[in-house]
C-alpha cells in the first residue's frame, strides 16, 4: 500500500481525476466523485503492473496541493 496524493476535478459532465508523482500522464473519470476515484485508483494499479514501481517517486515532490482562482490581464 502506498499513499498517493490524487486530484479530483468536477466538470459539467461528470469527474476527472489524476494522481501526483506518478511518472507518466493516468487519468480517471466518472459519473460521480467516488466513480472518478476508484477509476484512477484501477488505472494507477494497472499502470503500474505495466510499467513497475520505478514510476512512482520515491518520495512526491508535492507536499500538498491547493486550488485557487486569480484574475489575469489578457
Amino acid at each position: 500500500m502506498k499513499q498517493i496524493k490524487i486530484i479530483v476535478e468536477k466538470h459539467s459532465d461528470g469527474y476527472v481525476a489524476y494522481p501526483l508523482g506518478i511518472k507518466g500522464a493516468i487519468v480517471g473519470q466518472g459519473d460521480i466523485y467516488e466513480e472518478a476515484l476508484a477509476d484512477v485508483k484501477s488505472a494507477i494499479r494497472c499502470y503500474i503492473e505495466i510499467f513497475g514501481k520505478e514510476m512512482l517517486e520515491d518520495e512526491s515532490p508535492v507536499i500538498e496541493a491547493f486550488m485557487t482562482e486569480a484574475e489575469v490581464a489578457i
